[in-house]
């Protein structure tokens, strides 16, 4: 149960960070000169592949062209990344 919540936790934190990068790329459509708002980005999609490296790291990929492409094929031994675990 315990790693099942620090599964979520850092998926939600992967979510966040990307969600972040999403909007800091809307506001830099419009806003293209802002030096503080493309650090601001720059760090938070180096912070999302952080986060994503060390979700695949403990629990597998987070989508299938994330696989290592080894055999036999990992992908779908884990829970998929929407599903909760079962208690």
């Amino acid at each position: 149960m315990m790693e099942n919540n620090s599964r979520q936790a850092l998926l939600r934190k992967i979510q966040e960070a990307d969600f972040f990068a999403l909007d800091l790329g809307l506001y830099l459509n419009t806003h293209p000169m802002c030096e503080r708002a493309l650090t601001l980005y720059k760090n938070t999609v180096r912070e999302a592949d952080e986060l994503r490296h060390e979700f695949e790291e403990k629990y597998g990929p987070l989508t299938a062209t994330r696989s290592s492409g080894k055999t036999p094929w990992q992908w779908s031994k884990n829970p998929w990344t929407w599903e909760k675990e079962r208690s």
